[in-house]
Formats: structure tokens, sequence, C-alpha cells
């Protein structure tokens, strides 16, 4: 049986101030007027009911999602007592499913990404679970690149494996780390490169045999955790389990050492809306190319973002390549080019008692 296994531990630290410890990026409105963590879930629903989908995120996020997510049960959400990157968040989600269903094919999705349309992605990972059904395969998906992304890594596709239902599906040459820009330019012109989308397909007995052959204590750890589920110890089996084991990427843990890896080509329209920068990508502009959310006036202002969520205006005149957000009790701007730097501000913010409370 398929089963649909979301991601919902980011932080998304890089929409500051929207987005804040207790209002983290998957329950922001980016993209339209449902939370992104429901558009993730509406899209595949056609696929996998929602009483099979699993949410893996932090303990403090349980309520969030039970207000935006209508009809979920409370079970269906696997808590983590703190975040410890994919890999044992998979294996969490793993161990869970493979006690429910000795069959399960786990479905991985972020609870963040843009994609569209949505019938083809479910038409990809119909094709995708009718391989996991069959064989021990681990199944990520590529997108087809529009641009020489740097944000992104890259997988390099192998030979055609076989084309299954509309999907064409390759062995995997390599896994890229994020490119600089030349590098970037020539994955793009090379069409031999998809970006790395974060989606995988595998059942659970393949994934938890994966980690037993690459991570072989995480794996132990997680067998003593699987034992205590549904008993009394299952709680504080579960704080061990991440006391005892490292944070690392499904892709670094696994995909990259492993001999049983496919790539499927998804031709669609994906973005992990990283950054405020993003935003100009899909959000509507004026005629001199600024992306106005909210209530806003501008005069001789080009190529800039400005985002208000609160009651009142925001004014703005010359400006140019900004970003200009508004929310709550934060007021933020930055130049475009430097946006990424979000992060340090915030590691500045925390080492202040007075500042914390603004993260």
């Amino acid at each position: 049986m398929n089963h649909g296994v979301i991601m919902a531990g980011g932080k998304g630290e890089r929409f500051w101030p929207l987005s804040r410890a207790q209002r983290p990026k998957q329950f922001l409105k980016l993209t339209s007027d449902k939370t992104m963590l429901e558009e993730t879930i509406d899209r595949v629903t056609p696929l996998i009911p929602l009483k099979n989908m699993r949410i893996v995120a932090g303990e403090s996020m349980t309520e969030h999602i039970l207000k935006s997510i209508p009809n979920i049960e409370r079970s269906n959400i696997l808590t983590e007592p703190f975040g410890r990157n994919t890999a044992l968040a998979i294996g969490f989600a793993a161990v869970h499913l493979l006690r429910e269903d000795p069959h399960a094919v786990m479905v991985v999705l972020s609870a963040d990404h843009l994609i569209r349309p949505a019938e083809k992605l479910v038409q990809i990972l119909h094709d995708g679970t009718a391989i996991a059904s069959k064989e021990e395969r681990l199944i990520t998906i590529g997108i087809t690149p529009t641009r020489p992304e740097t944000a992104y890594g890259y997988i390099k596709l192998g030979e055609l494996y076989r084309k299954e239902g509309e999907t064409n599906v390759y062995s995997v040459s390599q896994f890229a780390e994020k490119p600089k820009g030349t590098v970037a330019q020539e994955y793009y012109y090379s069409r031999q490169y998809l970006w790395n989308s974060g989606m995988f397909i595998w059942s659970a007995k393949a994934i938890l045999g994966a980690l037993a052959s690459c991570q072989l204590d995480m794996y132990k750890h997680l067998v003593e955790y699987g034992k205590t589920i549904g008993t009394a110890r299952e709680d504080s089996a579960r704080k061990a389990l991440y006391d005892s084991c490292q944070s690392i990427s499904i892709d670094y843990a696994v995909l990259e050492k492993a001999n049983n890896v496919l790539v499927m080509k998804g031709d669609i329209v994906w973005d992990d809306i990283g950054s405020w920068n993003s935003l100009e990508r899909y959000k509507d502009r004026d005629s001199e190319n600024n992306v106005l959310i909210g209530d806003s006036v501008v005069i001789d202002t080009f190529e800039t973002t400005v985002y208000n969520d609160q009651e009142g205006l925001i004014a703005c005149i010359g400006l140019a390549d900004l970003v200009v957000v508004r929310s709550d009790n934060i007021t933020f701007v930055a130049h475009k080019t430097k946006v990424g730097q979000v992060k340090e501000l915030l590691a500045d913010l925390s080492k202040s008692d007075d500042w914390k409370k603004y993260l």
C-alpha cells in the first residue's frame, strides 16, 4: 500500500520575519490561499488518501498541524524531539510504517515546495510506486532545470533504466553538490543533469535495508526503537534514538553510497521557494517588476519585493533591488543580493536575551 511521508521539520529561516520559530515556512500561505503543508497534501490525495499520510515534525508543531489540516488524526503526526536531518526522520517514519504494513511503499515529500501541475506529479508518483512495490529500489525524482541554479543540488543522468508508464527512469551517474555559477551553466546546457528535488519513493523495507548497509549504527538504534512502538517506553525510547544518532541527510547517508538508486525525470514546475527572492518567479509583478503583497504604495521603485501582512501601509520612494517586509512587530529591509545572510542575522539575535523574542 502507498503511504505519504511529509517532511515538515524545517524552520524556513530564510523567510524571516514572516517565518518564525512558532510559525515556520510550511504553515505560511506563500503561493496560494492555503498553507504550503495543505498544498502538499492536497496535490497527492488522488494517489494517497489522508489516512495514509504521515507528517514528520517537531513536537511543538502538533497543534499547528491539527489546526491546519482538517480531519487529520493525531496518530498521523510523527513527532521528533529535535531535528536530526532527513536520514533519521525517514528511518523513523519507515519503522512506524513497516509495523503497520509489511509492504508499505513510502512517497517522501517536503512540506514547502511549489509544484505544478499537480496531476503530472501524481502521474510520476504513480509510476514510481509501481516500481517500488515490486523492486527493492531507491527512487529519487529529478527536475528538468529551467535555469542554471546555484541553490540546488544536481543529479547526473546515467543510462535509461526503462520507461514506466509515462515516466522515463534512469540509473544515477553522479550526485553533485550545489555548484558555482559557471558550473551550474555547464550543468544546465549539457541537459545531462537534473535538479535534486528531495522527493523519494521506496518501500519501507528497502530504505531500512539501505540504512543497514550504509548507516549500521543508525539502523540498530531504529530497530531498538521499533520494539517500543505502542508501549509505555515509546516516548523515552524516541528521545534516546534522537540522542544517539548523528545528523545527516539521506543523500549523504544512503543515496550517494547505495547501488540500487534510480532517478525519475520530472518535467514539471518545481521550486523549493527558498527565499524572498524566489517569490518574484511566481507572483504577479507591476510594470516596474516589483512584487507587491499587502497594502503598499511605491514611487520610482524598481525590482523590489514589498510584503506587508499587517494593517497599515508600506510606502516606498526611490528603491531598487530591495526586499521590504513588515510582519508582526518586525520590519525587515535587505538588498536582494544579501537576503541569504538572514541566517547570520538570526544567529546574532539569538545571542541576546533582549532580541530572542523576535526569532
